[in-house]
């Protein structure tokens, strides 16, 4: 059947060996339909098992094959011995946040006296500074260790050297070739490393940090010696699997292991902070990677956004009841008006976008919120398929976010731009990146942009298609089936959820939620019920198709949610796209 969908997007059906998939059923006694997308994943036979219940035990590698982390490791130890104070240094977003914590609460247990300073986004700007590293001196920090920064911090790292500190690096964007002068740069992003662990997000290679500092710790006998029970680093998977969803990197290997292992942490509810997030947020079903991705994470990213960007990071470490909640509290007011603020930016670039013929969305504007740049480019590349740039302008200099699309590593490209002196500063990954930019030369970054994305050797019409697992019937929205797709959670980036299409359906009814979203209610032939939801259709041509009256016959594409009402899980179907059937 060809399905025209309403968004341009072609709907392609994913190759599979049916002969595979057959063996897969034959083997484990799964249903057809998860051994056929399994198959489709292409899991070989004897990872499947792994794939499906993947452990740290079994994923994790010698944390030492990273580059410099046994330098690190041996640093840090040298002033855990001498009890003297370390700094930590994060960025402001969810990773940052978590990765901060991560390290705060394992030097709480072991009485290691510390600071931390998490930056102002718009003040401070992104990374380490000289400013900010004077205060953690100032505070007594004899080191400094940066988490989710610091990779292109030349100068401030600079400075500290010449004041007699130390610096480590702990990091995941890429930089330069050039690296800073820090007494180790524990990044498995650098180009000379061989770790294979470049999917890591910035708490993941705080994980292994751990890792090695305890092991370290432990065969120094220190723990014993000094009468300190070693602390149980697994009990943080909680805040590293939270850094990991919300960074959005590939949830594969290690990460999967993180992940599905922290979603378990998560439930036991021993961090009092996310316990109480969770809480007030009226969740309760077992913690799956969409209340991390899109409930938790970004109230945690508020305080960065639109607010005070060191809340994030203490409601994950405090321990104070009363403290937690006002920290909670005001980290839902700051989302509460980042989303209102984010709504307004998505609509005026929306309305200066939509007809644009360009390959890459490349917007620029005086009154744009520098918190809110990234994730409305984010809104904006999913919703055109396009790389997105944002650009927010303050006097002479811009400041920048960018999201990309599979294939067009905007990270490395933003360096090279630095490097050929067209930015400020900059840095990033594959699918993100930020920038600062003189505004005599937005022009010239723009058209060094197109000039890469035009060379580059990627299948452009992969953004205009949407790729379908199967077909499912109606009946299929109940928590059976359900359960037995969501095995292969967690779902992410290199594990995308299955998509799934329901056919000839009627719409019977439907309401707007949110101020964005908007909720269905379809019915088939045989009368079977369909609850629908499409997320951030407001404004979009969904939205059209998703009115009380109308009468077309509709194909719906999308993945599955379940939520949890009264006690009840209710199986509802995500719309990512509708076509209509002739009639």
């Amino acid at each position: 059947m060809n399905y025209k969908s309403v968004t341009g997007k072609n709907w392609l059906f994913k190759q599979y060996d049916e002969n595979y998939a057959k063996k897969i059923y034959e083997t484990f006694h799964f249903s057809e339909i998860l051994s056929k997308i399994i198959s489709i994943r292409k899991i070989e036979l004897d990872q499947i098992e792994n794939f499906i219940n993947p452990t740290i035990k079994k994923n994790i590698p010698n944390p030492n094959s990273i580059k410099d982390m046994d330098i690190a490791t041996n640093a840090t130890i040298s002033h855990i011995q001498k009890k003297n104070i370390i700094g930590i240094f994060g960025d402001y977003d969810v990773d940052g946040a978590t990765s901060a914590a991560i390290l705060a609460k394992y030097f709480k247990q072991i009485n290691q006296p510390f600071e931390f300073l998490i930056p102002d986004r718009i003040k401070d700007g992104y990374g380490p500074n000289e400013k900010g590293f004077d205060f953690l001196i100032k505070k007594g920090s004899k080191l400094i260790i940066t988490v989710d920064c610091g990779i292109s911090s030349h100068m401030a790292i600079l400075h500290a050297k010449n004041k007699g500190i130390e610096t480590i690096v702990i990091d995941h964007h890429q930089g330069d070739i050039k690296l800073p002068e820090a007494t180790a740069i524990v990044n498995p992003n650098q180009i000379n490393d061989r770790s294979k662990l470049s999917y890591l997000c910035a708490a993941g290679v705080c994980f292994m940090f751990l890792v090695s500092l305890s092991n370290k710790l432990r065969n120094l006998n220190w723990f014993k010696l000094n009468n300190i029970n070693e602390p149980d680093i697994l009990n943080f998977l909680d805040l590293v699997s939270l850094g990991t969803i919300c960074d959005v990197v590939p949830i594969v290997g290690l990460n999967r292991a993180i992940v599905k292992q922290g979603l378990k942490v998560f439930g036991r509810r021993k961090n009092i902070g996310l316990k109480t997030l969770y809480d007030n947020s009226k969740i309760y079903s077992q913690p799956n990677a969409y209340h991390l991705g899109y409930i938790i994470g970004p109230k945690i990213n508020a305080g960065g956004r639109v607010g005070n960007s060191a809340f994030g990071t203490e409601i994950l470490i405090s321990e104070n009841q009363e403290r937690i909640d006002y920290l909670a509290k005001k980290l839902n007011d700051f989302n509460e008006y980042r989303k209102k603020i984010e709504i307004e930016l998505f609509r005026k670039i929306e309305n200066e976008t939509k007809n644009s013929k360009d390959p890459i969305i490349f917007v620029q504007g005086k009154d744009f919120h520098e918190g809110i740049i990234g994730i409305v480019a984010s809104r904006i590349k999913d919703k055109y398929n396009k790389p997105c740039v944002i650009i927010s302008i303050n006097g002479n200099i811009g400041k920048g976010s960018a999201r990309s699309v599979f294939g067009f590593d905007i990270g490395s490209i933003i360096i090279s731009a630095f490097q050929n002196k067209i930015l400020i500063n900059g840095g990033g990954h594959k699918m993100a990146g930020g920038f600062s930019i003189n505004i005599n030369n937005i022009e010239k970054f723009k058209e060094f942009l197109f000039k890469k994305y035009n060379n580059l050797d990627i299948e452009k019409d992969n953004y205009k298609t949407l790729y379908l697992d199967s077909i499912i019937l109606p009946t299929a929205l109940n928590v059976e089936f359900y359960n037995n797709i969501d095995v292969l959670s967690p779902f992410g980036t290199g594990n995308p959820e299955p998509k799934f299409l329901i056919e000839n359906l009627k719409l019977a009814n439907s309401n707007i939620v949110g101020n964005q979203h908007i909720k269905a209610i379809f019915y088939s032939k045989n009368n079977n019920v369909v609850k629908a939801i499409a997320f951030n259709s407001i404004g979009t041509v969904l939205e059209s198709y998703l009115v009380k009256n109308n009468k077309s016959s509709m194909n719906i594409a999308g993945t599955l949610i379940s939520n949890n009402y009264n006690g009840k899980n209710n199986i509802e179907f995500v719309i990512n796209d509708i076509s209509v059937n002739n009639i």
